[in-house]
């Protein structure tokens, strides 16, 4: 059945967006939302202000469409995403 950590919290082990106040955006395994942070494993990260290798600028929202289609290349083994800079987190296919 796999092993449960009910002490990590209802999402982990899920692909989870976390939506930053600024121009970023994550994506990936949520491991633990600690007052601290929100801590993912395998995570992407896409800045909306910076344009990708083809010269375009994707939004956040683009690149989301993109994520729940195709999903994300890893650039971030483990990550803490700092509390104060969350605008939100929820599941990848929430939207």
């Amino acid at each position: 059945m796999g092993t449960f950590h009910d002490d990590k919290g209802e999402l982990h082990g899920i692909t989870v967006v976390v939506d930053l106040k600024d121009t970023r955006v994550f994506v990936g395994r949520c491991d633990t939302v600690l007052p601290e942070g929100v801590v993912l494993l395998d995570a992407d990260m896409h800045d909306e202000s910076e344009p990708t290798p083809n010269g375009d600028v994707l939004s956040k929202a683009d690149y989301l469409i993109n994520a729940r289609k195709f999903g994300v290349w890893k650039k971030y083994e483990r990550i803490v995403v700092p509390t104060d800079a969350v605008a939100s987190v929820e599941r990848l296919g929430a939207s």
